[in-house]
């Protein structure tokens, strides 16, 4: 009977738990600031604002992740079947020149930009960055319609495009 209580109770605290995924970013994520390949600041709400009205795909990676690099052509495939979307790169490199010789080794086209504050910074946090490459699609309104994808191919990333 103890037993059956602790499963009852267990079963009961797992539907409570709040396991939905954000539809928007948090201020604190917006107003982390990331590299531009030219060198500059820029706040990720200023990313997002830029890219206003287009369905983005944002992939965050790093040169020296086989996961993620293996993961690249399945990214250029839908660049190439989806390319009314906006590829947002977000670089975990440690070095600036790093990410730099990334893009270019792997042939990358989309926004670049280096993710400064690294995995415990405020993006990284709201993300609850745990692995990469981590793929997310935010809608045309700024809505994040896929929150946390591990592979290219997954299919909720088509599914949101």
């Amino acid at each position: 009977m103890k037993k059956m209580n602790y499963l009852l109770i267990l079963f009961i605290s797992f539907l409570s738990c709040n396991t939905t995924a954000p539809v928007q970013f948090s201020e604190e994520a917006l107003n982390d600031t990331f590299i531009t390949q030219e060198g500059d600041l820029i706040a990720f709400k200023s990313i997002l604002e830029n890219h206003q009205g287009k369905t983005l795909v944002i992939d965050v990676w790093a040169s020296w992740c086989r996961d993620c690099i293996e993961g690249m052509p399945k990214i250029k495939k839908l660049q190439e079947e989806y390319n009314d979307a906006t590829y947002i790169f977000l670089s975990l490199d440690k070095t600036q020149k790093a990410w730099e010789r990334g893009i270019k080794k792997y042939q990358i086209e989309g926004a670049h930009y280096f993710m400064k504050s690294g995995w415990e910074g405020a993006f990284g946090k709201f993300l609850d960055l745990d692995w990469i490459p981590r793929y997310m699609v935010v809608d045309a309104k700024g809505n994040i319609k896929l929150f946390k994808a591990v592979k290219a191919d997954d299919i909720r990333i088509e599914e949101n495009l």
